[in-house]
């Protein structure tokens, strides 16, 4: 039995007496995107991911690559042969059900993909203008995958706009005056323009896991956080690089659950002590004991040897780095931007006589 969202646990309860609840799985779901996304970049593609399960990459620079023609093309039918010889090569690569939708911009391209099937992708060929008319008969509830835009959604059934060519016909000052910067956004998605694809940095997935023999919490978390960090840190994949993100993940002891937190650092670290100072509190959002502990690097950061301390070095080299610093700060901010404290009268009892400030001196 499918149900609309959103419904009441009880009114679930209540339609189907023998509905099965299943606790939420996010590791899960975060891993099999990552290897969703690592399969698509094994095929060359350059990926934006959107969403778990919703990805996009501009196919055009995969042509020559699995194409299959090994010429330019001739009009439509080579156009379409050389774009589903792509998503042919990107169907292997997932070896999982997935729906294709191809078209000039991101938006229309998701909009392709809800009408696609899973061996019948839909490509809509051309450019804007193609793609306006192929949007012209879509919802306007394809606006909710964008999560700035989700609001305006209702607004738009209330003024009787139920699909996008009627949202794109309307004019844009109104939209503007009405609906400010995310009326325009959606007017300009409808109309079949977009921003420029940004794909992700492609990384490495390193992840260290440990099994707890018991349910743990408290100290014995903090230890097996401890092992995770040091076993992360000595694997050769790091090669003296630092980290600048990682997720902290767990399997929980209720019904096969799992946890997952992504911490980002002030700054890169290397420190396996200041890494524990900032993932430890994390610890305490476990919302059941844990069965197993993983942590995975989600970014890296510049080798650990670029992290250089100012005082450790000559004392040349650092005045030298100091002026050109003050030069830069200078140049953007006027001359008055470096000033350093003189004193005067330290012994005053008018705090105004005791230090002056004056310009910098390099």
């Amino acid at each position: 039995m499918r149900f609309r969202p959103p419904l009441r646990l009880g009114e679930a309860l209540a339609r189907c007496q023998q509905l099965t609840l299943i606790p939420p799985d996010p590791a899960g779901v975060a891993d099999a995107f990552e290897r969703m996304l690592i399969a698509l970049e094994s095929i060359g593609a350059a990926v934006e991911p959107l969403a778990p399960g919703l990805v996009c990459f501009d196919a055009r620079g995969l042509v020559k690559l699995h194409g299959g023609l090994g010429r330019p093309s001739l009009g439509w039918a080579a156009t379409q042969q050389e774009v589903e010889g792509v998503l042919t090569a990107a169907r292997r690569a997932l070896a999982a059900p997935a729906r294709f939708g191809v078209a000039p911009t991101r938006f229309a391209a998701l909009a392709a993909a809800t009408r696609a099937r899973v061996r019948h992708p839909l490509i809509v060929t051309g450019g804007t203008r193609e793609a306006r008319a192929f949007l012209a008969s879509m919802p306007v509830e394809l606006l909710r995958g964008d999560p700035e835009l989700t609001a305006l959604v209702e607004a738009f059934d209330r003024f009787g706009v139920g699909t996008l060519g009627e949202l794109a016909a309307l004019p844009r000052s109104a939209i503007a005056d009405r609906f400010g910067g995310p009326g325009l956004r959606a007017h300009q998605l409808s109309s079949g323009y977009d921003t420029p694809l940004r794909p992700r940095d492609a990384g490495e997935f390193v992840r260290e896991s440990l099994e707890l023999p018991d349910a743990s919490s408290g100290q014995q978390l903090e230890r097996a956080l401890g092992l995770l960090i040091d076993r992360l840190l000595a694997r050769r994949e790091r090669r003296g690089r630092t980290l600048r993100a990682v997720v902290l993940s767990a399997v929980l002891v209720e019904r096969g659950g799992t946890w997952r937190q992504q911490v980002t650092f002030r700054e890169s670290l290397s420190d396996p002590v200041r890494m524990r100072l900032a993932l430890t509190p994390r610890l305490g959002l476990l919302p059941a004991p844990a069965q197993a502990l993983r942590l995975a690097v989600e970014r890296f950061g510049p080798p650990t040897n670029d992290q250089r301390a100012l005082l450790d070095e000559p004392g040349q080299t650092r005045a030298a780095r100091l002026r050109e610093a003050i030069r830069q700060v200078r140049a953007v901010a006027g001359p008055d931007a470096a000033l350093r404290v003189l004193m005067i009268d330290p012994h005053s009892r008018f705090p105004e006589r005791r230090s002056v400030l004056t310009p910098f001196e390099r």
